[in-house]
């Protein structure tokens, strides 16, 4: 079997550029060992245009945002399901200081910060004493649709072979690849967590971090945003909802936590005034780095050996955009953002 590119991985990353070289007329294998959990799997689905204490704009979202929703909006009609709907943020200040962080950046803020009209009736729901901000707009996918409608359509189209990926039974020369018996010229790395065991990328400055999150019935309450204090509430499939996240940086496994739970529990009674029943609790590890920004392209020695991770925990917004860049990059030639393309770790990755 010869195709143009194998791609390791069908996370967002791996779904997204799989897409984005199909589209450009190249043929292609997905390498996948079916899992239940993976970062992708595990994510909120959240796509927000501020982050952080400052509530300061993600990077480069002007321009990210909207491409994101235009290929999600493809992926539907492509698979005829809903996958994206806008579903904004309702910012509960927890202190006194973050509402007036939030009054401050509002004036300077105006395309995406307002104040919600609902502040009342969202009393019938929540105990809070800071007010409340709201994101606007901000998007939701669900995730898991995506990458199992996405999983049934490479698998009609023969180009999915579910087993683990060994690197031992792969061949590479400078310019093809050779995996069992697949010959390609490329062969692109869409792991995720395993990127850090990675023979040509594992060097690249990943900072791997542990995630958890709950999956609960909470009834009564409406599935018109996602709500925020601490902890996110997002809404889930079959009506349920999301609640997370943590940002683990030290951790020995990767099991869901009682700490975790109680602590949830803990925010959750002094927050939500509505009954909720835990159904599920989910943990994996995230493959972020320590720039915050991709890594995408080929390896400065290795170029038949490619790179597509890092997206940490924005890979629902970056990833349709740098998957485009980067299927432009290997079919076209053209020139991607300095600040995702790997080359500039070429030092690193030249040891």
């Amino acid at each position: 079997m010869v195709v143009d590119y194998i791609i390791v991985g069908q996370g967002i990353c791996g779904t997204m550029l799989s897409h984005s070289l199909l589209k450009a007329g190249k043929t292609i294998l997905v390498i996948d060992e079916p899992r239940p959990y993976t970062a992708s799997k595990v994510a909120s689905g959240v796509i927000n245009p501020v982050t952080g204490r400052r509530i300061v704009r993600t990077w480069e979202i002007e321009k990210i945002m909207p491409f994101a929703v235009a290929v999600y909006r493809a992926f539907e009609k492509e698979l005829n399901t809903s996958l994206i709907r806008q579903t904004n943020i309702l910012d509960f200040h927890p202190t006194p200081q973050m509402m007036l962080a939030f009054k401050e950046r509002l004036p300077e803020e105006q395309e995406y910060l307002r104040i919600p009209d609902e502040i009342e009736e969202l009393r019938s729901f929540f105990q809070f004493d800071f007010g409340v901000g709201e994101i606007n707009p901000c998007w939701l996918i669900d995730m898991n649709r995506l990458l199992k409608e996405w999983r049934k359509k490479l698998q009609q189209k023969s180009i999915l072979l579910e087993q683990r990926f060994d690197w031992k039974d792969c061949t590479i020369k400078a310019s093809e690849v050779q995996y069992q018996h697949i010959t390609a010229k490329s062969i692109i790395c869409c792991e995720g967590a395993a990127g850090f065991q990675n023979p040509y990328f594992h060097l690249l400055p990943y900072a791997p971090n542990k995630g958890q999150a709950i999956i609960a019935a909470i009834e009564g309450l409406p599935a018109t945003h996602i709500y925020k204090q601490g902890i996110n509430l997002v809404p889930w499939q079959d009506g349920l909802w999301w609640i997370g996240s943590t940002y683990e940086w030290d951790f020995t496994d990767l099991n869901p936590s009682e700490a975790f739970r109680m602590k949830t529990e803990e925010q959750l009674k002094h927050w939500l005034k509505l009954p909720y029943q835990i159904l599920d609790h989910m943990a994996a590890e995230r493959p972020a780095n320590m720039e915050r920004r991709p890594f995408v392209g080929l390896h400065p020695l290795h170029p038949s050996v490619g790179v597509f991770n890092g997206m940490g925990t924005k890979g629902c917004s970056l990833a349709p955009y740098f998957a485009h860049e980067f299927a432009q990059y290997l079919t076209e030639g053209k020139a991607m953002t300095p600040a995702a393309d790997v080359t500039r770790f070429t030092r690193i990755l030249s040891r």
